[in-house]
Formats: structure tokens, C-alpha cells, sequence
């Protein structure tokens, strides 16, 4: 018989696990909920007594509970199943009875970086640098006050939870003391990194398979350790928290998880990957100039001309070679742009992780005020042409359009933030600031067979554009994937490329 043990995230206790744990039950399962020290329930502070428990209580308390629980234990194989926070004590009791445990799920988590703290894992950005603040101020040894029912959002997406077990959530939800979230967890070594693990992916908070493999395939090295027989992994369309708003496919999963089940995701084969493949259009070869991280590509003409900037998507890994503007999917249309009379421009920015947009907008600043002052371009004529990820960017442009500015592009766009990303009370969305864009031309090109955590972005973006009637031209590609300029040679493909370019230089053509 295989055990369950569910350790949960922040704020929460062996409660939340309750349907999930029903659900193993009757399956033949064990099934052992776990209540960290002093996360038994409510956030009641006038308790002085469980208010003390708290205070006292570090990462090391909590992966000493775990432990204890699975020594418990009598069945001969244990599965251990950490929800966000969860997997730090998860993962530091694996280590000190690695030879008990069967498996590791990660449920909507990342494996933690060796020495991070599990105040990584915050997805809001400005949440983790007021920790940070706050314990430089007042040490660790504090307690952080559940969110407000408006404010879980900002640990994930709360899709698919019914009210009552949000207003459950909410009620019985406790202090979390902070230094369970600041100290260090050693990343697994030795046995413990051996050992079996599934991750599940919730798709309404972040990436999914598919976009997974995607970025292995793309070579990020970050991702190559996850390309290995014993991992799997599963995917479910919900928010950050299954255990609440999909309990029966979540616990019929961790049932496949205990069997070996899941998705394997395969490691690259010796081969060109897909965005360094040939473009697919034959274009002329025009000349090219570097400045620093801009790349100039030219046209065979006099007198200052228009220019294209094309901002690639990403995150892109900053050891990552080639870097971007020497990608052919990318000089391909910058060469494209300049053999039809304009200056297309392509720039390496330093979108390396979801925390650099902020970094990479600058970038991508600079890099304009740049080509604007090159005399060989007019600089009253500038369109910018922003791929995937990189789309967000587009934000700051479309919410405030410069009279110089005559077209923004967008291909296979992200133009919302993913919850998990943070960014959902940055500046970065698109699919908001659309409604200030005013008669701005909008070209968007949209593939049919895109992610699925993409292409609700784009449908929230053109509801948005729709609303305020904003000058939105979609060039629709039904059988074209994502980054399809380099594995889609057909017809369709091609024709949609040609109508994108034929429509940004029309753009800059006139007023």
C-alpha cells in the first residue's frame, strides 16, 4: 500500500488536503494530511499562546514535522506531495529519510535553487522584496498575516475555486511565520536526487506541457535535468490551488504519480533546433551593422528610411549562444524588412527571467533612441514588432503612443501576464493598456494551434480592443504554431508573413 503524505503551502494546514485525502482513501490509499507546527487554523493573534508557537517556528521546525510523520508510517512505499512553500519541508525531510520515500510531486511548484529560500517562490515581486525589507528590519522571527480575500491572487491564480472553499480558505487560513519563508534550503544531492519525482503543472497559473518543452527544445539549459526517465510530469486547467478546485483529478493523479505515470519530456536530439532553421522566405541578403546590442540591417536605398524594431520574445537564458538578433527566425524578418526599403532592427535585451522586464524595457528604450538618432533613419517612422513573451512590452507603447510611433506588431503574443509570472499589477499588460492606444494600428498575427496559456491572453486582449474599438488588423494562420517561420514553410505561412510586413511599411508609408 502506498502512503500519501500532502504537506501544504503557505498559510494553510493538513486541512486543505481534506477531499484529495477522501478521494486517495477510497481509492485503497493512505492518506496523511499534514499540519505544520503552529499552521493549524484561523489568524486569530490574540491567542498569545499559538502566537508564540509560531514565532518560534523556522523551515527546520517544519521539516522536523515531516519527518516525524513519516516515521509513522508502516507502509513500504511513501509519496511525498509539497504544495508551493510545501515542497521546502518536503524536500528537507527527503533528505534525512531518503530511503522511505517512494516519490516526490511537486503540486504548482518549481524544484527550489540550491540555497534559496522559499520566499522565491512568492510570484509577486513587490510581496517579496517588502519580505526581504521587513527582515532586514525586524528579523526572521516574525509572523506574516494571512491575505485578505482580495489578496490571495498574489501567491496565484484562484481559478476554479468554488466561493465556499475560498471563503473556507480565507476563514481558516494563519500567520505564516517568516522564517519558514527566509531561511535557505539546501537543493536535493545524493540519494534524494535520484529519487523519482512528478511534477503537476496547473495551466490557469503558468506554463503547461507543451510550453515546457518548448524552451528544452529552444535549449535552455536551465531545463535540461527535467529531460530524465524518472521524472513525469501532468498537467490540470486550473488555478494555484487543486486541492480545492479540482480535488478528484488532482488525487486521481497522484495516484498515477505513485504507479510511475506522467509525461516524459524528451531531450533535444542532436539537430538544429527549431528557431535557428532556415527562415521561410528567400530573402536577399542585406548588409548589416552592430552597435553594442543593436543590430542595423540595411536597405539598398538613399535618404533616411522608416525603420522596423523587432523585440524577441523570451525569457531568454543569458548564456544562451547564439543570442537572439543572430536567431534566423528574427534576421530573417529584420533582412525581410530592409529588401522591402526599410531599416529592420534587431537588439539582444536582457529578458533572462521573469523578473527582467523591467531591465529588457529599458533595453528596448535604449535601442530605440538609438535608431531614431542614426540619420540613415527617419526617425518620425518607426513601427515596433514584439514576438511571444517579449509582447508585454508592448504595454508601455500602446498605453501612451508617441506621434512618432506609427504601427505596433505583435506575433504569437503573450499580452497578459501569466499569474505565476507576478506581473499582474506591473505595467506590463498589453491586453489593459490596449484601451488607451487610440487609433495606433495594431497588426497581430495569430496561430491556430498556439499554447493555450497564450491564447487566452490574446482572446482578453481583442475583447479589450473590441470594447474600445481599437485599431486592431488580426492576421490569422489556423494551422501554424508557435515560432512557426522556421518549422512552417507552407504556403499559408509564408502568406501570412507577407500580409504582416506588407501591412507594417504600409503603416509607415502614411501618415
Amino acid at each position: 500500500m502506498t502512503a500519501f503524505v500532502l504537506v501544504p503551502g503557505a498559510h494553510t494546514g493538513g486541512w486543505i488536503w481534506e477531499d484529495v485525502a477522501a478521494r486517495l482513501r477510497e481509492a485503497g490509499a493512505e492518506a496523511r494530511p499534514v499540519t505544520l507546527t503552529g499552521m493549524g487554523g484561523g489568524a486569530d493573534e490574540h491567542d498569545e499562546a499559538d502566537r508564540g508557537t509560531r514565532t518560534g517556528t523556522d523551515l527546520e521546525t517544519h521539516i522536523q514535522d515531516v519527518v516525524r510523520l513519516i516515521d509513522e508510517i508502516d507502509a513500504p512505499e511513501v509519496v511525498l506531495v509539497g504544495h508551493c512553500y510545501g515542497v521546502h519541508p518536503a524536500l528537507g525531510a527527503a533528505g534525512r529519510r531518503a530511503e522511505r520515500v517512494a516519490r516526490i510531486v511537486y503540486v504548482d511548484t518549481t524544484v527550489p535553487q540550491d540555497g534559496a529560500p522559499a520566499l522565491e517562490l512568492i510570484p509577486d515581486q513587490a510581496l517579496r522584496d517588502a519580505l526581504r525589507q521587513r527582515t532586514g528590519e525586524t528579523g526572521a522571527d516574525d509572523l506574516l498575516s494571512p491575505p485578505a480575500a482580495d489578496e490571495w491572487q498574489r501567491w496565484g491564480s484562484l481559478a476554479g475555486i468554488p466561493q465556499d472553499a475560498l471563503d473556507r480558505l480565507t476563514g481558516l487560513a494563519a500567520p505564516q511565520p517568516l522564517a519558514t519563508l527566509t531561511r535557505p534550503l539546501r537543493a536535493p544531492d545524493g540519494a534524494v536526487s535520484e529519487l523519482p519525482t512528478t511534477g503537476v503543472l496547473c495551466t490557469a497559473n503558468g506554463a503547461g506541457i507543451a510550453l515546457l518543452e518548448s524552451f528544452l527544445k529552444m535549449g535552455d539549459p536551465r531545463l535540461k535535468a527535467l529531460a530524465h526517465p524518472r521524472i513525469g510530469f501532468f498537467e490540470l486547467g486550473t488555478g494555484h490551488w487543486p486541492m480545492l478546485s479540482a480535488p478528484g483529478e488532482l488525487a486521481a493523479i497522484l495516484l498515477r504519480a505513485a504507479a510511475g505515470e506522467g509525461h516524459r519530456l524528451s531531450a533535444p536530439a542532436n539537430e538544429t533546433p527549431p528557431h535557428l532553421r532556415s527562415f521561410l522566405l528567400d530573402v536577399p541578403e542585406q548588409r548589416r551593422e552592430r552597435v553594442g546590442r543593436v543590430d542595423l540591417h540595411l536597405p539598398d536605398a538613399d535618404g533616411p528610411r522608416p525603420a522596423v524594431v523587432f523585440v524577441h520574445g523570451g525569457p531568454v537564458p543569458a548564456g544562451m549562444r547564439p543570442t537572439p538578433r543572430d536567431w534566423s527566425l528574427y534576421t530573417g524578418y529584420a533582412q525581410y524588412a530592409a529588401s522591402r526599403g526599410a531599416v529592420g532592427v534587431m537588439l539582444d535585451h536582457r529578458l533572462h527571467d521573469v523578473t527582467d522586464y523591467e531591465r529588457a524595457a529599458e533595453d528596448v528604450t535604449a535601442a530605440i533612441e538609438l535608431v531614431r538618432a542614426d540619420p540613415r533613419v527617419d526617425g518620425e517612422r518607426v513601427a515596433l514588432w514584439f514576438f511571444s513573451g517579449g509582447a508585454l512590452m508592448s504595454a508601455h507603447w500602446l498605453a501612451a503612443p508617441p506621434p512618432w510611433l506609427r504601427c505596433v506588431a505583435a506575433t504569437y503574443p503573450l499580452l497578459a501576464p501569466l499569474p505565476s509570472s507576478g506581473l499582474a499589477g506591473s505595467r506590463f499588460r498589453p491586453a489593459a493598456a490596449v484601451r488607451a492606444a487610440g487609433s495606433l494600428p495594431v497588426v497581430l498575427t495569430r496561430v491556430g494551434r498556439e499554447f493555450a496559456e497564450l491564447a487566452v491572453t490574446v482572446g482578453e486582449f481583442l475583447t479589450a480592443a473590441e470594447d474600445c474599438q481599437a485599431a486592431v488588423e488580426v492576421i490569422e494562420v489556423p494551422d501554424a504554431l508557435h515560432g512557426f517561420e522556421t518549422i512552417d514553410h507552407s504556403e499559408q505561412a509564408r502568406d501570412a508573413v507577407e500580409r504582416a510586413m506588407r501591412s507594417v511599411l504600409g503603416h509607415l508609408r502614411h501618415s
